[in-house]
């Protein structure tokens, strides 16, 4: 296959994955509401991923806290991911954090491709035992992998193609994060 044909096949295959469903669309403006509760009730949403999906998580709750006014961290940290991990065992480093920083009016949201991340499961879990007001989950590979079926509201991608799991997770929480502001462009003041 060409450059042009393979690059055209991509972007094709990509842009209609990323085609809104209702369903899709009713879960955005679900996690817009909620997303604006936190910031009612002055708390926290707290953001979580591995390798491409923790950039994701970085770039979402700078653009939370800075543009939406809603206050967002991420704690990807290397000393902290690093000493939890060190400490407790990398698949217990979230659960960690969720113990330590989080609080019961906080919302949790998880990005995971497959939705097997073991830490992440464990974070589920923490969060239910520390009463986190809502957890959301973003997922792709199999629909009923083991972290959407935790969440209480869940995004899931029909793909197992990792670039196009993560760059579809990245637009869907950027898309809320206009929502909330109610336009596409801003200053970035």
């Amino acid at each position: 296959m060409s450059d042009k044909d393979f690059v055209k096949k991509y972007l094709k295959d990509f842009s209609s994955l990323i085609t809104p469903t209702d369903e899709i669309i009713e879960k955005i403006s679900l996690i817009k509401k909620t997303l604006l509760d936190v910031k009612k009730n002055n708390s926290k949403v707290m953001i979580f991923g591995n390798g491409g999906s923790a950039a994701i998580a970085s770039h979402v709750s700078v653009d939370l806290t800075k543009n939406a006014g809603i206050r967002a961290v991420n704690y990807n940290e290397a000393d902290l991911i690093t000493c939890f991990s060190n400490d407790y065992g990398y698949e217990r480093w979230i659960e960690k954090a969720i113990e330590f920083y989080g609080e019961g009016k906080d919302i949790l949201i998880l990005v995971s491709s497959s939705g097997k991340s073991l830490n992440m499961i464990n974070a589920c879990k923490a969060a239910k035992r520390k009463n986190i007001l809502k957890i959301i989950t973003l997922t792709g590979h199999e629909k009923n992998n083991p972290l959407s079926k935790l969440g209480d509201i869940n995004l899931w991608i029909e793909s197992k193609a990792y670039n196009f799991i993560e760059n579809t997770h990245q637009l869907w929480l950027l898309t809320v994060c206009d929502l909330i502001i109610g336009k596409r462009e801003y200053p970035p003041n």
